[in-house]
């Protein structure tokens, strides 16, 4: 009887859950940043080999929220450890001992699905701490997810503990995401490649228009910040930086796409988005109330 199932990667912010997902898929799917909180939403990897299917939900980063962005990504994180059948709890090895995952997500009790806690990093151990990991419980695997160590003993330790069941999506299947969702992550990260300081905490991509049945491929994306100040160090000299930003951007959407791409990027200003309801609802984050409003300047 084949195996099928959702896997949930959850964990504190940079401790690798998207290089793990892009590691066990074999294609990038989530953007990866050496700035905190780079995933906002889940990214879905649906991995099939064998009899067995997984669907790996990474999730934003588990924190103290301080403004409604940061609750609309707890959320998310909490919605896929409910919906998990099996939990893997990313752990930065580098750090120490690090708290359950319950305690992490500010649970009053553990999730009710199995956890297996995957200690990330282990490439920059030591000798010594890679032979004391300092890791409970059977279930916990040291791994790289930079160098793929310990993976495909953590997939095949994940795929014991899901439950029988048909496939749930077909096996040719990499996600259940629409290309939109992939373009707008790959401009904002390059966006955050090429940013500094607080502005690409300030940056969200919202794709406008998706032409697929022009050649090149259309694609009108707006890179929104809260101040003018930040539109200004993002569109930069004579608009060097975002014309950079661009570029580089293309060159991977051509990549997934495999096609020719002209991608007219513009950058608008949504005054407060992260602390504005309104605004994190039309850029797709579930929130409460709020309000809203912007302004707008244009570069390639």
């Amino acid at each position: 009887m084949p195996r099928a199932g959702i896997v949930t990667f959850a964990g504190k912010p940079n401790a690798g859950k998207s290089t793990l997902l892009n590691r066990i898929i074999g294609q990038k799917l989530a953007i990866v940043s050496p700035k905190p909180q780079s995933t906002r939403d889940r990214v879905v990897g649906i991995h099939t080999e064998g009899d067995v299917q997984m669907v790996i939900l990474d999730t934003p980063g588990l924190l103290n929220p301080k403004y409604a962005l940061q609750r609309a990504m707890r959320a998310t994180s909490l919605e896929a450890l409910r919906d998990a059948d099996v939990i893997v709890h990313v752990i930065d090895a580098t750090e120490g001992a690090a708290e359950p995952l319950h305690v992490a997500a500010g649970l009053a009790s553990p999730p009710s699905a199995p956890i297996i806690t995957a200690l990330n990093k282990a490439d920059l151990l030591s000798a010594k701490q890679r032979a004391d990991p300092n890791a409970d419980g059977d279930r916990a695997r040291l791994i790289s997810a930079a160098t793929g160590q310990g993976v495909a003993e953590l997939v095949a330790a994940v795929a014991e503990c899901l439950p029988e069941s048909p496939f749930l999506y077909p096996e040719d299947e990499i996600s259940t995401q629409h290309l939109r969702f992939f373009v707008s992550e790959m401009v904002r990260e390059t966006a955050l490649e090429q940013l500094s300081d607080e502005v690409p905490y300030s940056i969200a991509c919202e794709i406008e228009e998706f032409r697929e049945n022009k050649t090149p491929v259309y694609i009108r994306a707006v890179l929104h910040v809260e101040r003018d100040s930040q539109k200004r160090i993002l569109i930069g000299a004579k608009g060097q930086r975002i014309r950079s930003i661009g570029q580089a951007a293309r060159v991977k959407v051509e990549a997934l796409l495999e096609q020719p791409v002209y991608l007219d990027l513009w950058v608008k200003v949504l005054p407060n988005w992260r602390k504005n309801v309104n605004a994190l609802a039309r850029l797709g984050y579930q929130v409460q109330d709020g309000d809203g409003a912007g302004g707008e300047g244009k570069s390639r």
